[in-house]
């Protein structure tokens, strides 16, 4: 299976020599489930897009620094191609910012949220289970860093996890696009790194929050697991 990853943007240079390209952080973390997957990487922030709907089997859609209702060119195509995608009914994983995108670009309404950042580890409960849902999971814990919320879902989207902070946390739209507010990608250590850099724009206490709870397990490799199960069936 031949993987497009449709990159949204790139890891910060001060910290691509230790923890490298968003590209290689899905690869890694999809080659520790399926070896045998390909990959094609496409940095859609340049215009660069698929010349076919059909020229991957499935595709990613990865996080970004920008939000789904900036007004960048860029945006506004990749969400068409989303549609396009859905129509043809090609399977899509979408990723923090991939997660917000295809909910616009569905119908759905993505905003800044008055909860405020959220950061470290999120804790999540599992409120619907899927056959492909398997190894089972009564909470789904993983990294985030984001700001901007899906608020008002899509025709057909279903909420697969949620928490008070973020109530449409992971979803599935009918049986081809799946997409998570967490960032599974993400190491412990590239979080940390994130916090750190960016602590001139958060408060000490949401810092030191953040931080402290990188010290709970994460279940990204089990994120991973069903991602190859749900691109499989």
């Amino acid at each position: 299976m031949n993987i497009g990853i449709l990159q949204c943007d790139q890891v910060d240079p001060r910290l691509i020599a230790v923890h490298g390209t968003y590209s290689g952080m899905y690869i890694k973390l999809l080659h520790q489930e399926e070896p045998n997957l390909t990959f094609t990487v496409y940095d859609v922030r340049y215009g660069l897009l698929p010349s076919h709907v059909d020229a991957a089997d499935a595709y990613v859609i990865t996080g970004s620094r920008y939000g789904v209702n900036d007004d960048l060119a860029w945006i506004s195509t990749l969400e068409e191609f989303v549609r396009c995608l859905h129509a043809a009914r090609k399977k899509i994983i979408g990723i923090c910012f991939g997660h917000q995108l295809i909910a616009k670009a569905l119908g759905g309404k993505v905003i800044k949220s008055h909860q405020g950042w959220g950061i470290g580890m999120s804790v999540n409960k599992i409120t619907q289970h899927k056959p492909w849902m398997s190894p089972s999971l009564g909470m789904l814990k993983l990294i985030v860093s984001h700001q901007d919320q899906v608020v008002l879902l899509p025709d057909g989207a279903e909420v697969l996890a949620a928490s008070d902070f973020c109530p449409f946390y992971m979803l599935q739209i009918r049986d081809n696009l799946l997409s998570v507010q967490g960032h599974p990608e993400f190491s412990k250590r590239y979080s940390q790194a994130l916090i750190e850099l960016r602590k001139n724009n958060l408060s000490k206490e949401l810092a030191d929050k953040g931080l402290k709870s990188l010290r709970l397990h994460c279940d990204d490799k089990v994120f991973a697991k069903w991602v190859i199960n749900f691109l499989s069936v």
